[in-house]
């Protein structure tokens, strides 16, 4: 068994280490209060045994939990008091500075925390180790001056999560939906030098990677770009290099067609450099975070504005699928799933049924996804359904970063807008607690939602204050030189916070769990569906409520949790304890989806998780977990067909994984050791997390860089649905 110090540092269990301290208690009190020998060996087993019991890594808090109660079970009240006033006296010590050691063993790489913290970091490395240490110091200084203390009290217990409190300190904001056509069309600045419009494909790709690379610096969310806004380079390229081949063959008597097919086969190569410019740029690239940038690339034929655009575009999504379907080469020279960028592919009635015009392009999708995992499926059809403007017109546009969507927004000039546009930041609401913190009692369950609600909300105006006066200059790619606006120097973004231009989101999660608790079945059960569904459009009610109040465009958003699931679970045992089929776990559910363990098949489940991605308008995305589908791309054909026609925003969660030591690119698996999951290679017995690259689905993208105990068992816990 393992137990996490305060530093993060992760050490083996010992029990005397339990004796002692109650020892030392026992030794300040009168004889006549004291605990035998036998009684502080039974105290120490029965802690043993409730630690065990956890199933995980347990922190020095809890144990010490543990010890406080075990001494008050044994009626040793004055040794209680004891034990309880030195661990107060030396949280007081602590106290004076939070982050001295945390800091140390960060750099010495034994602290366990930060290294499962993200899956796409690599710890070991010092720009990683730079971004974490300045996240530390950001998230002291967040913590003891710049947030409200029951703020800061209910994030510490669980209730809430305020997000990227590691980048709060500074005036930066989450997601971005950058406006390449903008910055390609007009020209841009990046590290004080005119980027001018560019003059071919390759070089529109290579300046789209700088730019992807100086938004991450500037923001802590994801970012997405559209392929359509380099289709119309593809034309410029052709027209060039028609001329190069005229030029060259003026004295040689050729015909028409054969310039025409020379151009186009030296197109097509130039179509492939830029493609490989982009992808091996945005996975070589470290940004000042200390990670790959986190990129969408969007694929839609719909965006292009005229019949040539469109199949220029579909030249380069053709290229696109063809480049990651082959991968990237590892360290070993070995062709592997990369994390980044993540792609999401638009099915629309031009490309979703065979026969269509392009089709072709969603066969090789569909390949793409069973070897790559990548791309995921926007649904054309669902989309505008959903996402209706004032004028009643729906819109088809991509998410920022994984799922973070924006509102339905129509300019000065009433004209839809999406790029260009961004979201302000996210809090969290843990729906497992509000339950818990009920008792089951419904009236009870609904005042101390409103409450967490009200908190969340005071929570996410700190967000948006935060934000508020913040100077263009402060970002200059960003707010003047036209990622997201072309702001004055010295301008303050605020106009950009209000009237929708920019979202701000409400996360919730553990929907599964809440419902369980409440109901004392699963949220697809017919009798405790109902109670699910009022308590998404409860959150809705309050968004819209917040919008009215403030002019900013509050939306519901089905978090991803990724390091936050394990710290929930562990707070929600710390306050509540086991319950089993609602805190026996070392995760909770992500959003509203079903749970991982539930058996249900692909079609069932998308189609009932359909209901409530509706009701989660800021962001959300459903999967189904497959086994191996490079010999059955019709299956998956069929799953894509069905998203098309049930649900907006869907993706395959396949395996990718191989074994550096003996070769092996099978599924690598989980095996649990003394309370710890360890991946582990089932053909050779490798454990060395550096010689094994594994890919898996976490929050909507992938991680590479392995993940928490709490994580790591809802991966191990995933039934298939296909």
């Amino acid at each position: 068994m393992k137990i996490i110090k305060r530093n993060g540092a992760e050490v083996s269990f010992d029990i005397q280490k339990i004796i002692s301290a109650i020892r030392k208690a026992n030794n300040e009190v009168s004889v006549d209060n004291r605990l035998t020998e036998d009684q502080i060996n039974m105290i120490a087993g029965k802690v043993t045994a409730l630690a065990g019991d956890l199933n995980r890594a347990v922190s020095v808090e809890e144990i010490q939990d543990f010890v406080e109660n075990q001494i008050m079970d044994q009626k040793a009240f004055a040794v209680a008091r004891k034990y309880i006033t030195y661990r107060y006296s030396r949280a007081l010590v602590r106290k004076a500075n939070t982050t001295d050691e945390r800091i140390l063993t960060l750099i010495e790489c034994n602290n366990e925390e930060v290294k499962q913290e993200n899956s796409n970091k690599n710890p070991t490395v010092n720009s990683v180790q730079r971004d974490y240490m300045a996240g530390e110091v950001s998230k002291d200084l967040t913590k003891r001056l710049l947030l409200p203390p029951d703020i800061v009290e209910a994030h510490e217990e669980g209730i809430i999560h305020f997000h990227d409190a590691d980048y709060y300190a500074q005036h930066m904001h989450n997601c971005d939906l950058v406006n390449l056509e903008d910055m390609l069309q007009n020209g841009t600045v990046i590290s004080g030098t005119l980027i001018e419009k560019p003059h071919s494909f390759s070089t529109a790709c290579n300046i789209a990677t700088q730019i992807i690379a100086q938004v991450a610096s500037n923001q802590y969310g994801g970012q997405s770009i559209s392929l359509t806004h380099l289709a119309p380079f593809v034309d410029i390229s052709r027209k060039k290099i028609r001329a190069e081949v005229e030029s060259e063959l003026q004295d040689v008597a050729v015909m028409a067609d054969t310039i025409d097919r020379i151009t186009e086969k030296r197109l097509r190569e130039e179509i492939k450099r830029g493609i490989q410019t982009i992808q091996y740029q945005v996975v070589t690239l470290l940004t000042t975070n200390g990670q790959a940038p986190f990129v969408t690339v969007f694929m839609y034929l719909g965006e292009a504005r005229n019949e040539r655009e469109r199949e220029d575009l579909a030249m380069i999504i053709e290229e696109t699928l063809e480049q990651r379907i082959m991968g990237v080469k590892n360290e070993a020279g070995v062709w592997v799933t990369p994390a980044f960028p993540k792609l999401i592919y638009v099915l629309e009635e031009d490309n979703v049924r065979e026969g269509s015009k392009y089709w072709y392009l969603t066969q090789l999708a569909a390949k793409c996804t069973a070897k790559r995992m990548v791309p995921d499926y926007i649904s054309e059809k669902k989309m505008l359904e959903f996402k209706v403007d004032k004028n009643g017109e729906g819109h088809c546009y991509t998410c920022m970063g994984c799922r973070s969507f924006l509102t339905p927004y129509l300019d000065e000039n009433g004209k839809p807008k999406y790029y260009g546009r961004f979201n302000q930041g996210v809090v969290t609401i843990n729906l497992v607690d509000v339950a818990l913190s009920s008792g089951g009692d419904v009236e009870k369950f609904w005042k101390i939602f409103d409450e967490r609600l009200e908190l969340c909300h005071r929570a996410l105006m700190c967000r948006h204050n935060r934000l508020k006066g913040t100077l263009s200059d402060a970002a200059p790619i960003l707010w003047q030189y036209g990622a997201l606006a072309r702001l004055k120097k010295g301008e303050t973004i605020d106009k950009l916070l209000y009237g929708g231009y920019s979202t701000i989101s409400l996360g919730y999660a553990g929907l599964y769990e809440c419902t369980k608790y409440m109901t004392g079945k699963s949220h697809t059960d017919a009798e405790a569906k109902p109670f699910a569904l009022s308590v998404m459009q409860h959150m809705n009610d309050k968004c819209k409520e917040w919008k009215a109040m403030h002019n900013i465009d509050f939306s519901l958003y089905g978090t991803p949790l990724e390091s936050t699931t394990y710290k929930f679970a562990k707070c929600l045992q710390q306050r509540f304890g086991i319950i089993p089929g609602v805190t026996d776990k070392s995760y909770i559910t992500n959003s509203y989806h079903v749970h991982v363990t539930e058996k249900i098949d692909a079609f069932t489940k998308l189609k009932f998780e359909s209901e409530f991605q509706q009701l989660s308008p800021g962001g959300a995305i459903s999967y189904v977990e497959v086994p191996n589908m490079q010999d059955n791309i019709p299956a998956v054909i069929a799953v894509m067909q069905f998203i098309y026609d049930n649900i907006m925003y869907a993706e395959l969660n396949t395996k990718s994984d191989y074994c550096q030591v003996c070769g092996y690119d099978g599924e690598i698996v989980t095996v649990e050791e003394d309370g710890k999951y360890i991946w582990e290679c089932p053909h050779c017995g490798n454990r060395d997390q550096s010689k094994m690259n594994v890919a898996r689905r976490t929050c909507g993208y992938i991680g590479t860089q392995f993940w928490n105990q709490g994580r790591t068992q809802e991966i191990r816990e995933r039934v298939l649905h296909l």
